[in-house]
């Protein structure tokens, strides 16, 4: 037990009596019995409020710990015999005299702190790293002291210090001490392989050629691992300038980042209870947001991986009144069947075609949401039954129905036709999508036709054609005029909503506003679902049927 030297928080000077000081000796601390070999018992003149600083500013040594035969689990040394100093043992084994009040050896030893569990020494570790990555370390060394745990092997601890300033041979002989400490012995050769690839690129940056040349021969080589990659470092050698080398390389060049994203690598290779995996804490935190999120019946948004785009403290819950299940408008300017709808890339405008031969294009309204007719493309005969943007949403392309061997591409600025693709009368091109790179598209339909294009220049030309590759156009449509929401991870029906009239065909969401909807119907209608525009709940609840029971 420690005698407490430090009633109130002072500086540590300890102006007590023996037996005074023992009635508090077990308030802060470790037990002496529990000190380092050759440790100096810790007094709460160290750890306590004002004078004795706690620490050492160093987070990964927070004191001189090392790996024992017989260790603790978390990775300290056993306790020291009975032949530890006269100094611990006197500390120890403070008399105290009978009816003083205060407690006997055998009272305190009743009263020694409790082995931490593994969990809590984990969570100890996790808050511990995190708190070193917020610069904190004296608060880590104090955390660790007074836990008793430590943050990571001391092997690790060196290792982690010779990376990240560049001592490479000393990071090297690490590996040495590291070996028996990993799974594999193939994954010391991984990581040498690792840290000798950040040398070389190192010396080719200080302009030290020979010194790489010196690496990649008579060190990188002979590892006889991953020479795909030595082939391709060696052509780095051939950079005239430290741009060319960063670019070609995709590296950060010489310095803390690129050496930090190294260490991240190599982390990984290592045993958590080694070395943590980097950022942990973080890690974790993000994993129960996600799966909260995706528990949430009414969550909608795009994931962001950042933590601050939801509190912590609380769990994670949509409200119905948020999500797309109120109509908005009604757009009614089709005068037959609208049988498709696409809202752009980029949300600002929505596409819809109908049996009426026409092609409208809608402008979305940034701050109310609405929409206006913006331009009508006409002159599909055979009406518009399947449409698509391209990745840059300059230009539509504009499909027909079974029977229908013409495919249009506009350009939606302009509003001009850019070409009309017919190949032969028998075609039945019904469904299109474009090349990621905006340059080709390929269709098809329900005879076998399939033609991959190029959109470049004036016109299209036939890059490649199949045949017998049938494309069957699957619709999203229900025949009792009403629009289902399934939450695509649960597969249950969340929402139905009510309001057309006849068959729906198509429902698009806005790929930027995660609260905007749009459906079309055989009735004519186009329409924009949006959350409820009040807060009344009997409202809400007649906009929108739930259906998670």
């Amino acid at each position: 037990m420690q005698a407490n030297g430090n009633q109130g928080g002072g500086g540590g000077s300890g102006g007590e009596t023996p037996s005074a000081g023992a009635q508090n000796g077990d308030v802060m601390g470790r037990d002496a019995s529990q000190a380092e070999p050759g440790e100096e018992p810790i007094s709460n003149s160290t750890t306590g409020g004002g004078g004795g600083g706690a620490g050492s500013g160093s987070a990964f040594s927070p004191s001189s710990q090392s790996q024992g035969p017989a260790g603790h689990s978390n990775g300290l040394p056993p306790p020291p015999s009975s032949s530890s100093s006269s100094a611990a043992a006197t500390t120890t084994t403070i008399s105290l005299v009978p009816g003083s009040g205060a407690m006997n050896p055998e009272q305190t030893s009743l009263k020694k702190k409790k082995r931490l569990s593994q969990g809590e020494e984990d969570v100890i570790r996790l808050i511990g790293q995190h708190l070193h990555g917020l610069g904190l370390n004296q608060t880590v060394d104090l955390l660790m002291q007074e836990s008793g745990c430590r943050l990571e092997h001391p092997s690790a601890t060196k290792f982690r210090n010779h990376v990240m300033e560049g001592e490479w041979e000393k990071a090297e002989n690490d590996l040495n001490e590291l070996k028996s400490l990993v799974h594999s012995p193939h994954v010391i050769v991984k990581m040498k392989f690792l840290l000798l690839q950040q040398k070389y690129l190192e010396y080719l940056e200080d302009g030290k050629v020979l010194e790489a040349l010196q690496v990649l021969r008579c060190e990188l080589t002979p590892l006889k691992y991953n020479t795909e990659r030595i082939h391709i470092l060696s052509g780095y050698l051939m950079c005239s300038h430290t741009d060319d080398l960063r670019a070609k390389a995709e590296w950060e060049g010489k310095g803390t980042a690129s050496r930090s994203k190294l260490l991240d690598k190599l982390q990984m290779y290592l045993p958590p209870s080694v070395m943590l995996p980097p950022r942990r804490l973080q890690t974790l935190l993000r994993q129960a947001v996600e799966l909260q999120r995706d528990r949430c019946l009414y969550h909608n948004t795009k994931l962001d991986s950042n933590l601050d785009s939801m509190s912590l403290l609380v769990d994670h819950v949509c409200s119905r009144k948020q999500f797309p299940c109120y109509t908005q408008q009604i757009l009614t300017e089709h005068c037959n069947e609208v049988w498709f709808c696409k809202f752009s890339n980029d949300g600002t405008k929505l596409a819809t075609g109908s049996k009426d031969t026409t092609v409208i294009i809608w402008q979305v309204d940034s701050d109310t949401h609405q929409l206006r007719l913006l331009k009508t493309l006409e002159g599909h005969a055979y009406g518009v039954s399947y449409l698509a943007w391209s990745p840059d949403d300059n230009y539509l392309l504009a499909c027909g129905p079974d029977d229908c061997s013409e495919l249009w591409l506009w350009n939606v600025q302009t509003g001009e036709l850019r070409t009309k693709m017919s190949q032969s009368h028998e075609d039945s091109l019904t469904s299109v999508a474009w090349n990621p790179d905006g340059k080709r598209f390929v269709t098809g339909g329900q005879r076998g036709q399939f033609y991959q294009c190029s959109a470049r220049g004036p016109s299209y030309n036939v890059v490649h054609s199949f045949e017998e590759w049938k494309v069957s156009l699957v619709k999203c449509c229900d025949s009792d005029h009403k629009v289902y929401i399934w939450h695509k991870r649960s597969e249950l029906p969340i929402a139905e909503l009510t309001g057309h009239t006849r068959t729906v065909n198509c429902v698009s969401w806005n790929p930027q506003v995660p609260s905007m909807m749009a459906s079309a119907s055989d009735d004519g209608t186009v329409r924009i679902w949006g959350p409820a525009p009040f807060l009344d709940n009997q409202e809400s609840e007649e906009a929108c049927s739930s259906m998670d029971s």
